[in-house]
């Protein structure tokens, strides 16, 4: 499995981003890390690029929503059928429950959202979504 992976807009965060690709790489994903202060834009070209299966953006400073609007605008300039579009780490500035987040990342067009969730819990979840997508297109 490719993953697309790194830190959005203007978020610094490279420790947390390289435990990510570590975590991935340790369960053996093939990881194309594009670091930290990467537009979405960047992203969806390294996704179109590698034929990746996930793309997986973090971000610690709370700022990722200002960055991830428009995702879904940019989902629908390509043909990403089959990509899963996950997002983690703190996705707020000031208090908010992953309840809250949730719908509104979704909304944006990310299928999976982890905010403050063990980076093992979602890797967890994200393996499980990753193997049923496999099964439907067998």
């Amino acid at each position: 499995m490719r993953v697309v992976t790194g830190v959005v807009g203007n978020d610094i965060h490279v420790v947390a981003n390289r435990l990510i690709e570590i975590s991935l790489k340790e369960r053996g994903f093939e990881v194309f890390n594009l670091g930290v202060n990467t537009y979405l834009e960047e992203f969806i070209d390294a996704v179109i690029e590698t034929d990746a299966d996930l793309l997986l953006i973090s971000s610690l400073n709370g700022e990722a929503e200002g960055w991830s609007r428009d995702l879904l605008f940019l989902k629908s300039r390509f043909d990403l059928d089959g990509v899963i579009f996950a997002i983690g780490g703190n996705l707020s500035v000031g208090e908010a429950t992953q309840e809250e987040l949730a719908p509104k990342y979704k909304a944006y067009g990310f299928d999976l959202v982890f905010h403050q969730i063990d980076l093992n819990e979602g890797l967890n979840t994200i393996e499980e979504v990753l193997k049923r997508n496999q099964k439907v297109g067998a």
